[in-house]
């Protein structure tokens, strides 16, 4: 048997050669890419916050402030007495005040030494406006005293009779509400011509009690216009 003789270099060429090509075979491996991450969604924008909010057709009604007689009665629409009047002579010291509406006339009083007068309002409406407890209810409710009955109404009025006319006269006094002096109310009432006139005289107690004579003689004057 014939043997080859190969020099030795080429044998470990050729050994060297089959150990890499063993070692080249082609491996295949499954990579696996990590996940796309999700576009997140757009947050819904916050909703706004509540607000309360009052509208005017449902807002509270403001409470009225309180009006004065003398207020309700500037707002309301009087009937005046038209028919047969009334003339009178004005005491010494008392002197004719400016027009007023609803009035016959306003006579004023002057105060001593400077003090708030009184005044003394005349006015006439036709029929009996009410009746005598009535008005003189009125009149204590603007002196801030509780109203009276029936049953008192005898020894509330004075009668008197002028000539062919027939007064009633009526005196008040209200509550000392300091520093305020108390107010008095010297009144009469008297039924003329199918019309009812008033007589009024209002002001600080102390004055309007001195003046009493000088009223009554005043109405004494009092008679039907010729």
């Amino acid at each position: 048997m014939r043997r080859s003789h190969l020099p030795p270099l080429v044998c470990a060429l050729g050994a060297l050669l089959l150990t890499a090509c063993r070692k080249d075979e082609i491996v295949t491996y499954r990579v696996v890419k990590d996940p796309t991450p999700a576009t997140p969604a757009p947050a819904a924008p916050a909703a706004p916050a509540a607000t309360t909010a009052t509208s005017p057709a449902f807002a509270a009604p403001l409470a009225s402030d309180p009006m004065s007689d003398q207020a309700k009665m500037a707002n309301t629409t009087v009937t005046t007495a038209s028919g047969p009047g009334l003339v009178w002579a004005v005491p010494a010291g008392w002197t004719p005040g400016p027009e007023r509406a609803m009035r016959k006339a306003t006579l004023l009083i002057p105060g001593a030494d400077g003090a708030p007068g009184a005044e003394l309002a005349i006015t006439a409406f036709p029929g009996d406006v009410g009746g005598n407890l009535a008005n003189i209810n009125r009149w204590r409710q603007q002196l801030s005293l509780p109203p009276i009955g029936a049953a008192e109404l005898g020894a509330t009025l004075e009668h008197l009779h002028i000539g062919a006319l027939h007064v009633d006269v009526v005196e008040l006094v209200g509550p000392a509400t300091p520093p305020a002096a108390p107010q008095r109310v010297l009144g009469a009432i008297v039924p003329h011509g199918g019309a009812t006139w008033f007589f009024k005289v209002t002001g600080p107690d102390a004055l309007v009690a001195r003046e009493k004579p000088a009223f009554l003689a005043f109405m004494q004057t009092v008679r039907p216009q010729n």
